[in-house]
């Protein structure tokens, strides 16, 4: 924990971490800006209600089984617990593909955006678990209205103790960003944007 308060001090980026067991909510808060609640945990009940009570924004990662329904519902128990900070977070939902880690959503976004006020965010290092997939998926993500990407970089992503094949280089995320920028000035500026 120690290593996180130091990077936040360093960088001044805000830290988001996974928290998974309703006994350690209040420990995660102490260091984390965002409280992740990840895949695995969509429909745990007990620790939505935790989460609801800390006032602190809540990263929501869609389920791997679950349908857009399912994941506004699990959005609902926080929300209903007094916390409007909520942040939807689509990171692919298993199908039969098995080329990919998982298969990337994307119709999901402007489905949620239809019909939620809450942000939508995409995780295309997740859905893909394929480097060379986490580029072309992100400008998918922007294309289809995605308010923010989570995108794993590393220094050295063979060194990287977790997803190496899923994280992008700092040169790979930085050309990465500039077609991001483009095709977001694209999109803001274009007279045909819906």
């Amino acid at each position: 924990m120690s290593r996180l308060k130091k990077a936040k001090e360093e960088t001044g980026l805000p830290i988001v971490m996974e928290v998974v067991d309703t006994r350690d909510v209040r420990m995660v808060m102490e260091y984390a800006d965002v409280l992740q609640i990840g895949a695995r945990n969509m429909q745990n009940f007990s620790l939505l209600k935790e989460v609801a009570k800390t006032r602190k924004p809540i990263l929501l990662k869609r389920g791997m089984n679950s349908t857009i329904e399912e994941f506004l519902n699990c959005a609902e128990y926080i929300l209903d617990g007094g916390n409007p900070d909520v942040i939807l977070c689509e990171r692919g939902i298993r199908t039969f593909e098995t080329y990919t880690r998982n298969t990337l959503d994307i119709s999901a976004v402007p489905a949620l955006k239809e019909l939620t006020h809450l942000p939508v965010i995409i995780d295309p290092s997740n859905a893909s678990g394929r480097v060379s997939l986490v580029s072309t998926l992100s400008l998918a993500a922007v294309a289809a209205g995605s308010d923010g990407l989570i995108v794993e970089v590393h220094i050295n992503p063979a060194e990287a103790v977790c997803d190496q094949e899923q994280t992008l280089a700092p040169a790979q995320f930085a050309k990465m960003m500039e077609k991001i920028h483009t095709l977001y000035q694209f999109i803001s500026e274009s007279p045909y944007s819906l």
